[in-house]
């Protein structure tokens, strides 16, 4: 039996993954920020905006959100070997692709199974990261490829020869399309549909006995304007007023249209017939749970009125969402949010658009690459409760303040007025802890001093799997994986007396993990299992690693080729197993 195989990207540095520090996070309640009043019985003040590195925060928010984002929404830097002022996007291939892979791949644990992934990215990575993400996330569970108008071919793009790039890419991948449910979302027809030619002159009269017009002639009347020379007199206000005209009397508003006769029902097929034996006169078709058909001369009758959709708060002319997006410009949006982001800004409208395809008000949302803030802003005022990551220092400059005025009820610029956003809500502002080892004078692993005890219990049971839930009864439990079982932290040197008297607290019914700097047992506890720290946790993470994030300065360089010499590999004579090209160290315990 041959080996079974898989299409997969490969690159150099594929196989290294970095051993995440899962890190606590740390509220700072002076850059937290909540309205003043409560706006709405409904607002939402538990949304998370965390400063650091997005690898390690992704890493902090698993044991709390596994299974529960419903949307994600990332503009990752392009790679496309220019220098932004927020962004050192000039990233080696390989090493890209590496980092937006552990990134991807914690989001997708991340996710709900009903969730959804959108990825925004231009033409320099597109093709390799469709790839990858097929990988990650199944080619099955592959929405959608949007092709997504970025701006025009004006000003010095205009002067280029070859082909002028306008468009970006936005990739949709659904966790598990099986159970992927999208909303109906529809786009604003930028014209009106001139098909729609004809008038129904008494339409609250009964169906048989309508009398029909030109829409041209019912538009002059209702100027009380003869309709010969109207469209020159009116000049170029005429369009714009016709379709006002339209949109009032969309009802009235019909085209004929020809059915297709071999798809539509048997009923509507008798009632066609019919229609084309007695060609004058209107004929009904009613229908439960549709709307109803009507025909004359053989063809439908369609209304302009069955075209018009609520988007953004206005009945207008709408049409299925298409993978084409070209009515959402993304010049004219330097403030916008009233921060100023140059290239680096997203339209709130864009943002708006993603969410309202597949989530409802209450959902998480989460952007890992929050840049300026958008998806923050604009999830919030759509109700939905948002996570959003940022290590740069425009975290500050921006984010905050720009979430502030949308807290505050002040930012009505965006999609403010199509939802109607009167302010609300809140959000807290948590940083990453240190890590919990660092590297004593000595080169020995010791627990960071900047942790205090409640710290300690924290990360511990975040390194453990343990949910942290101090109990106020009983000093030993600290925290719980199941209702039987629970964890102890503590930086005391623990006797035997001292774990006895802990055993017979904790009881036959329950078991207690014991974590603590140093013990002196005397027998067998069995309710216990007692570990010391750091050296229980000292082989599970790259501890003092604060950095991952998408900076050339950043980036590891990658290793010499190194002749192999049976089970390891020899620099200079010594022996040493498994480099960590991601960290530039060891991965695995060795000797050098």
């Amino acid at each position: 039996m041959t080996k079974k195989q898989k299409l997969e990207l490969t690159w150099m540095g594929k196989e290294n993954r970095p051993k995440l520090e899962p890190r606590i996070l740390l509220e700072d309640p002076a850059k937290s920020y909540h309205a003043k009043h409560r706006v709405a019985d409904n607002d939402i003040f538990d949304n998370q905006l965390i400063f650091g590195d997005n690898l390690l925060a992704l890493k902090a928010l698993e044991a709390e959100f596994s299974g529960k984002v419903k949307c994600v929404y990332i503009d990752p830097p392009f790679n496309t070997q220019q220098a932004f002022e927020h962004y050192d996007d000039g990233i080696e291939h390989s090493l890209w692709l590496g980092l937006v892979r552990d990134r991807l791949e914690i989001i997708r644990r991340l996710m709900a199974d009903e969730g959804t992934l959108f990825v925004h990215i231009d033409d320099n990575e597109l093709g390799y990261l469709i790839v990858l993400l097929d990988e990650i996330f199944g080619r099955t569970n592959r929405v959608s490829v949007v092709t997504f108008k970025q701006g025009s071919a004006t000003g010095h793009k205009s002067i280029n020869p070859g082909v002028v790039s306008t468009t970006n890419y936005i990739l949709i991948y659904a966790k598990n399309k099986s159970v992927w449910a999208p909303n109906r979302v529809f786009t604003a027809r930028a014209e009106r549909d001139k098909r729609y030619g004809q008038y129904i002159e008494n339409y609250e009269d009964s169906f048989e006995g309508w009398r029909f017009t030109t829409l041209a002639s019912a538009f002059a009347a209702s100027l009380s304007l003869p309709e010969r020379g109207l469209k020159k007199s009116l000049g170029d206000e005429y369009e714009e007023k016709i379709a006002s005209f339209v949109l009032r009397n969309a009802g009235r508003v019909i085209q004929l249209a020809r059915p297709d006769y071999s798809a539509v029902s048997s009923a509507a097929r008798e009632m066609i017939d019919a229609s084309r034996a007695a060609p004058d006169v209107v004929m009904k078709l009613g229908r439960d749970g549709y709307s109803d058909m009507y025909f004359i001369g053989g063809q439908r009758i369609l209304f302009y009125s069955d075209k018009l959709k609520l988007i953004d708060g206005e009945y207008v002319a709408g049409e299925p969402l298409t993978s084409l997006w070209d009515d959402i410009l993304s010049n004219n949006l330097h403030n916008e949010g009233g921060v100023e982001f140059p290239k680096g800004k997203k339209p709130e409208a864009l943002i708006k658009r993603c969410f309202d395809l597949v989530t409802k008000p209450g959902d998480i949302v989460l952007d890992s690459f929050s840049g300026s803030g958008t998806t923050g802003a604009v999830a919030h005022k759509m109700g939905r409760r948002w996570i959003m990551i940022e290590l740069g220092e425009h975290c500050h400059t921006h984010i905050i303040p720009r979430l502030q005025k949308v807290i505050d009820g002040e930012d009505q610029g965006g999609t403010s007025k199509a939802v109607n956003w009167q302010g609300g809500g809140g959000f807290r502002y948590y940083r990453l802890a240190p890590s919990l080892l660092r590297q004593d004078t000595y080169g020995q692993w010791v627990i960071n001093k900047e942790y205090n005890a409640e710290m300690l219990a924290q990360a511990l049971c975040k390194l453990e799997g343990f949910t942290y839930a101090p109990s106020d009864a009983h000093y030993w439990m600290h925290g719980h994986s199941t209702e039987q079982d629970f964890i102890y932290v503590t930086t005391a040197n623990l006797n035997h007396e001292q774990l006895q008297q802990v055993s017979d607290e904790v009881g036959a019914e329950r078991s207690l993990l014991v974590l603590c700097t140093a013990f002196r047992g005397r027998g067998d506890y069995p309710n216990l299992t007692v570990k010391k720290i750091p050296k229980q946790v000292l082989s599970r993470c790259e501890w003092g690693h604060d950095d991952y994030s998408l900076q050339v300065e950043n980036l590891p360089k990658a290793p010499p080729q190194i002749p192999s010499t049976g089970s390891g590999r020899t620099v200079n004579g010594a022996r040493m197993r498994g480099v960590n090209v991601a960290q530039g160290g060891l991965f695995e315990e060795g000797e050098v």
